[in-house]
């Protein structure tokens, strides 16, 4: 089996100052303080910014590396999955819902990585691609929506938007639109690679001890 070597180049580098970011994005956004709560949405901006950032440099200067093509889908997942369960922390999302998200995206993108490490590279679907979209999309909403929140001078002003805009109802339906795609385009995969995925299990089997 190929092996993985890291390369610390600058766009690995940016890769792993995401995940670092990601308990520190938490640790602020779960704080009792309104001070950290707020830097909580610089910081996950950050890092999201990482992702865009690394991927450019990796193409522009041709520092694409197998290491890279497997940290940087996981690192994605982990700063959204943490968003998430934050949210679920809060008790503005349901548990049930994040955890199927969660599940999913775990699964592909550990069959991603495998492709990528036995040079079957898979091109992501647009389905896959708008349902992450969709999925970032509701958490820099309800990100930004917490933190203008936790201001007082706005809220004062704006609360009552504020709140519409956060009702428990609002939040289910875009999280139930984000896990209804996440199922279907997960099914998609599914079934679209279940050849790879056929030899994934029969390669497993075969190093099973007897």
């Amino acid at each position: 089996m190929p092996r993985l070597q890291l390369e610390l180049n600058l766009p690995n580098q940016l890769t792993l100052l995401r995940i670092a970011l990601t308990p520190v994005f938490v640790a602020f956004l779960l704080s009792d303080s309104l001070t950290l709560r707020q830097l909580s949405l610089a910081v996950f901006v950050i890092a999201a910014l990482t992702d865009w950032y690394d991927g450019w440099i990796a193409r522009k200067m041709g520092y694409t590396t197998r290491w890279g093509k497997f940290l940087d889908p996981l690192a994605d997942k982990i700063l959204s999955s943490a968003a998430l369960l934050a949210y679920v922390s809060l008790g503005l999302v349901d548990a049930w819902m994040v955890w199927v998200v969660i599940f999913r995206d775990f699964l592909i993108t550990g069959l991603r990585s495998y492709a990528e490490l036995h040079d079957q590279p898979i091109v992501t679907s647009r389905g896959a691609q708008a349902k992450t979209f969709g999925e970032f999309v509701v958490i820099y909403y309800i990100l930004i929506l917490y933190v203008i929140r936790s201001i007082p001078i706005v809220y004062q002003e704006w609360g009552f938007t504020i709140d519409s805009l956060m009702h428990p109802r609002v939040l289910f339906g875009m999280m139930l639109l984000v896990t209804l795609s996440t199922v279907g385009t997960g099914i998609a995969y599914l079934f679209d690679n279940r050849k790879m995925i056929r030899e994934l299990l029969e390669q497993l089997h075969w190093r099973r001890p007897a």
